[in-house]
């Protein structure tokens, strides 16, 4: 599977091209296809990761990827609502505004 479109790995491509290949080779076209882990299963994962570890960034597209890959809004909420307890508050509360942006800016394709 191709790693899907993104601005910002465009954006450093030109000064990082081994970092793009790679993600495109080994995180979108080997980890991700594993089968061990349903898509579904390996977004929410890596949301509850991104959240612990508090990168916005990546949590914004990841919390996309996991709606696409039949994650629920409750859902994606209920990760956040865990992770409050185990990773921390501020990591909590940064991550449920990172995830409304995500709602809101999915509720503006479909209006």
């Amino acid at each position: 599977m191709a790693a899907p479109p993104s601005a910002r790995r465009d954006r450093i491509n030109p000064h990082f091209p081994k970092l793009v290949e790679m993600t495109h080779t080994y995180v979108y076209g080997d980890l991700w296809e594993r089968e061990q882990l349903s898509k579904r299963e390996r977004s929410l994962v890596t949301i509850a990761a991104l959240v612990a570890l508090g990168w916005e960034d990546q949590l914004k597209s990841h919390i996309t990827r996991g709606l696409g890959n039949g994650l629920t809004r409750e859902q994606v909420a209920e990760i956040i609502t865990h992770l409050s307890m185990y990773a921390g508050w501020p990591a909590a509360m940064t991550a449920s505004h990172v995830a409304v942006d995500v709602f809101e800016a999915e509720d503006g394709k479909t209006a």
